[in-house]
């Protein structure tokens, strides 16, 4: 391919053993001031590693020339169609041309618009810099998924997947990329989705707090969220009684396929209702008899375990705001340590994300006919 790119350069130049002349005065006179070079989907021939070197050197192949380099007289574009996330990590993301699909209902016909993706990436703030440092980690696969999925941590990153597998079998057959982003930066990347339009669940965290300080959830105490999407993205409110009653509609934002996910009360019995406070208390909460019999755990899983087992539910409750909220909470070792002792499958999905992937999969049906078929 390295070899056809040179060729392409030389032909276009009209220099080497087939002309006669290499002269400067030839060159200029001879040859277009505009070379075009298109690329259909490299990734065909090459495996990961290699898709990124040829990348990074392909523009360089077509201007290895003295007449070429650093020099504005003439021009080479290189134009590279793709659907392999290891070929857009090495573009600059200002170069990318996003192809979006849309559903005309009323003709029942298909098309594209195209996205210009230099209207989101070139600006030079804070929180496109962000965005574009975030993305080049995780391989951009954001750009040819069926619809992204952004959550806190690495317990719901180690899970979600075992959930969707288990229990979401439309789902499951679509591509959907999983971005571990943090409830303090997921709305960094409000500008890229929307951009996008891409079907967006956002599984986050209540994080209640009062003075800026972290507290228990607990209705009728004017206690606030310090989660920044919901205060400022989705739904816009900051008050945690509001958010604690927030009907499921209202959390699907009104302009965009975008839903967001967060605890929501666990009744217990006919008059006790407990409030999680994150993804981890929530999953024990509602797999209590799972982690009590758990043995020989130890770290962060054991303290859970310890807390499960409490027969007063206030008490456990509060055991596993302490434990999760507590210094030097180890939240992978959690994950990690679940997995190895208890297989996913046996574990209930915690009810605010079996709603999300629940309106999920019904927009994937939705938007992508063949899985009504499945």
């Amino acid at each position: 391919m390295i070899f056809k790119l040179i060729t392409f350069r030389d032909e276009w130049m009209k220099v080497g053993k087939k002309y006669k002349s290499d002269t400067k005065e030839d060159i200029e006179n001879e040859f277009e001031p505009i070379h075009l070079v298109l690329i259909e989907e490299p990734e065909a021939h090459l495996h990961a590693q290699v898709q990124q070197v040829f990348i990074k050197k392909a523009y360089e192949v077509l201007r290895n020339h003295p007449e070429l380099k650093g020099k504005n007289n003439f021009t080479t574009q290189l134009v590279i169609s793709t659907h392999s996330n290891h070929v857009a990590h090495e573009i600059d993301f200002t170069s990318l041309r996003y192809f979006k699909r849309i559903n005309e209902e009323k003709k029942q016909i298909k098309t594209s618009i195209v996205e210009n993706l230099s209207e989101t990436f070139g600006k030079n703030d804070d929180t496109t810099k962000f965005a574009k440092r975030y993305l080049k980690t995780t391989h951009c696969d954001l750009f040819f998924a069926d619809a992204v999925i952004l959550v806190e941590g690495p317990v719901e990153r180690m899970l979600i997947p075992h959930f969707i597998k288990k229990h979401y079998e439309k789902l499951n057959s679509c591509y959907i990329s999983i971005l571990e982003i943090g409830g303090s930066h997921a709305q960094t990347l409000r500008p890229l989705i929307e951009q996008l339009g891409i079907v967006t669940l956002i599984i986050t965290d209540l994080d209640s707090e009062i003075n800026n300080g972290k507290i228990q959830p607990k209705k009728k105490k004017k206690y606030k969220t310090g989660n920044n999407v919901l205060k400022s993205w989705i739904p816009e409110i900051t008050d945690l009684d509001k958010l604690l009653d927030l009907p499921l509609k209202s959390k699907e934002n009104k302009n965009f396929p975008i839903q967001v996910a967060y605890q929501i009360p666990i009744r217990v019995t006919n008059k006790i209702e407990v409030y999680p406070y994150t993804f981890e208390d929530s999953l024990v909460m509602e797999n209590k008899e799972v982690f009590k019999k758990i043995k020989d755990s130890k770290g962060l899983l054991k303290k859970m375990v310890d807390a499960a087992s409490e027969t007063d539910i206030d008490k456990s409750a509060k055991k596993m705001f302490d434990t999760i909220t507590a210094d030097g909470a180890k939240k992978a070792e959690f994950a990690l340590e679940l997995l190895y002792f208890q297989d996913p499958n046996n574990i209930v999905v915690p009810k605010y994300i079996k709603e999300g992937l629940n309106w999920l999969e019904n927009k994937l049906i939705i938007k992508k006919d063949g899985l009504n078929l499945i």
